[in-house]
């Protein structure tokens, strides 16, 4: 009688290969199959995601191999993202803007000591004393400021750049003084208010009057236009505001109505004529250093014109003296 012939089980014609991460039974395929149903069967050489590889004995899932790789990307990405905050530079703070401080706030500081003698050929006029300057007690002291600097570059002190200790050496050595539109001190004109400026400029006026300069020189764009409200009611239109000697009518400390005064020439007395300039502060950077100066210049001439012109010879000043 022949020998019966065994089955080969399904497995040999469709067990997956493991190469694609299938689990694959490695018992005798020769073994007589149970009497399981064919589901159970199958069920055997059924796809399983609960290892694809083993590492040092220890089975790892598809799940964790991608959790770890998010893992990892997330934190390149926080590295990199740390790495570039820390290589970029921090943003600058912004200064804030200043506005109307009361007196009382700097009542602890001294005005600024005017800087007049009579018939000078100029005068310059400022703001007002900044704190540091008040400190100090002498005009445009803080170390920002580019007044000295302008008025040796023009030619209004030629041989050599003037400290701020020496501001009170101005009228010998020069013929020149220094006078503000405020007496108070403050941080920046921002603290000022506009009636303390109208207030200034008929103080102004009195002072010319009574001293009697050839000119007056405004360091500042924002001073004339405190002067032109006060006169006129309003700032002046870009039309009407122009750097440089201003026209006659604009003269500073001219006689009032119906009263003649004379000058030490003995002319009619018609004010001090008046040149605009440029702000030396150095917060003012509106324009370039070069721009201020070519500004400069004009008035630096018109000074050493005059003082040629009426044999003017400084005074020797003892340091002591100019303190």
């Amino acid at each position: 009688m022949p020998p019966k012939r065994v089955a080969k089980p399904l497995a040999e014609k469709q067990a997956p290969a493991l190469s694609r991460g299938e689990e694959v039974d490695l018992s005798d395929p020769t073994e007589t199959p149970s009497t399981t149903s064919f589901k159970g069967q199958l069920t055997k050489y059924q796809f399983s995601s609960t290892s694809t590889s083993v590492e040092n004995g220890t089975p790892t899932s598809t799940s964790s191999m991608r959790s770890s790789k998010r893992t990892r990307s997330a934190v390149t990405v926080a590295t990199e993202t740390s790495a570039s905050t820390a290589s970029s530079p921090r943003p600058k703070k912004k200064r804030k803007p200043s506005k109307y401080a009361d007196p009382l706030k700097y009542a602890h500081l001294a005005p600024l000591v005017d800087i007049l003698e009579p018939n000078l050929i100029c005068v310059f006029v400022g703001t007002n004393p900044g704190v540091q300057t008040a400190t100090a007690g002498h005009a445009y002291a803080h170390p920002s400021n580019h007044f000295w600097k302008l008025l040796h570059s023009s030619g209004l002190t030629p041989e050599r750049r003037l400290k701020p200790e020496e501001d009170r050496s101005l009228p010998d050595l020069y013929c020149m003084g220094n006078t503000n539109i405020v007496d108070r001190p403050s941080k920046d004109a921002a603290e000022l208010s506009k009636e303390e400026m109208a207030a200034g400029t008929a103080n102004l006026d009195a002072k010319f009057l009574k001293y009697k300069p050839e000119a007056v020189c405004i360091v500042g764009k924002g001073i004339w236009e405190a002067v032109w409200r006060y006169r006129y009611g309003k700032n002046p239109t870009k039309a009407e505001f122009k750097y440089g000697w201003q026209d006659e009518k604009h003269n500073m400390g001219k006689s009032k109505d119906g009263e003649e005064e004379t000058d030490p020439d003995g002319e009619v007395w018609k004010g001090s004529r008046v040149f605009v300039t440029t702000s030396t502060s150095g917060l003012a950077a509106n324009l370039k250093p070069a721009e201020k100066e070519a500004i400069w210049k004009p008035f630096g001439d018109w000074v050493q014109q005059r003082r040629e012109e009426r044999g003017f010879v400084p005074k020797v000043v003892d340091a002591e003296e100019s303190d």
